[in-house]
């Protein structure tokens, strides 16, 4: 990309002078208050409550059939999801196309939250949706916010998908206001634990896909998952880790290929930040994969077309793998 060395060194400067700043100890914050505007829709997913929706749709969502009578309605539903120390985190849930789906957890980069998802998630749903929020960027320029160029998710797929803010995380480019390393690894956990009680989701098929510190929560809340609930994590797809979270991505990825089958885990990263992925050659996974993508940029920049190969189809060569 042209343009690499503006958020690539952007998002960098921005983790590591937090980190600096903010040491190893997780400040605490308040819970986020729930807005008053109307929700979506409900969810009755347990153990969680909806809430209110942080912004309003911009444009009602185009309706398509669904592969499933027993399936529920496209349009995303608020919900909110309660960890163990007790933050409430905003998220949206995406139903499938058909009942007992797989369920895939998006986790968001620094520079934003649950928004940098809002096109992709629709993409994976498949189901004729069209975003019904306003996304906080410019799409000709950061390029997740443009559909236009994402591959065909084949006509029989279709994903539940659950998005959600880490604690303390504004829409982009004001992101997260401070670091919480150990409550994020705690965030991440309790998404997907969530997740496999969605209605209408195979809570035995559960996939985490992220970015940057979402990267790192990914792959370290799908371990995590797998020690309560074995085999429940099919898989951890990460762009640009980097343990940001302070716990090792190596280490996470040998945690990971110990279970029986092994975890899948895919490491996508620009040449630049590919170290990390080849660390992780050597934790023994045979569940492992990494690319390395020229001129890839960091996190959400490796969203983009004209890569080779493609980010966005390595996203769908890893659900088709993984979540059979």
């Amino acid at each position: 990309m042209k343009s690499k060395p503006f958020l690539m060194m952007v998002s960098i400067v921005m983790i590591m002078s937090f980190l600096a700043a903010c040491a190893t100890a997780t400040p605490t914050i308040a819970p986020t208050e729930a807005p008053s505007e109307p929700p979506v829709a409900e969810t009755t997913a347990p153990p969680a409550e909806t809430s209110a929706p942080t912004e309003a749709p911009t444009a009602a969502p185009t309706s398509a059939p669904a592969m499933d009578v027993n399936a529920l309605p496209p349009d995303p539903r608020i919900v909110t999801i309660t960890t163990d120390d007790n933050f409430t985190l905003s998220g949206y849930y995406y139903p499938a196309a058909y009942d007992n789906a797989p369920v895939v957890v998006l986790m968001h980069w620094m520079m934003g939250d649950k928004a940098d998802w809002n096109e992709v998630a629709v993409w994976l749903q498949n189901r004729g949706m069209k975003n019904p929020f306003e996304n906080p960027g410019d799409p000709a320029k950061f390029r997740w916010w443009d559909p236009t160029w994402f591959p065909a998710v084949p006509a029989d797929q279709s994903y539940a998908v659950l998005t959600f803010s880490f604690r303390d995380c504004q829409p982009f480019q004001q992101g997260c206001q401070a670091i919480h390393k150990a409550g994020w690894v705690q965030d991440a956990l309790a998404a997907l634990k969530f997740a496999r009680e969605l209605e209408g989701v195979d809570a035995t098929r559960v996939a985490a896909i992220g970015s940057s510190i979402g990267a790192d929560g990914a792959a370290d809340s799908c371990q995590l998952l797998n020690k309560e609930f074995p085999g429940t994590c099919k898989g951890a797809f990460s762009l640009s880790p980097g343990d940001y979270l302070d716990v090792s991505y190596v280490n996470t990825i040998q945690q990971l290929g110990r279970s029986d089958p092994p975890t899948a885990a895919w490491c996508v990263a620009d040449p630049g930040e590919f170290a990390i992925c080849q660390s992780a050659e050597g934790a023994g996974n045979t569940a492992y994969q990494d690319f390395s993508i020229t001129d890839g940029d960091h996190g959400n920049m490796l969203l983009s077309p004209d890569l080779d190969p493609l980010p966005m189809q390595l996203i769908l060569d890893f659900l088709d793998e993984t979540m059979k």
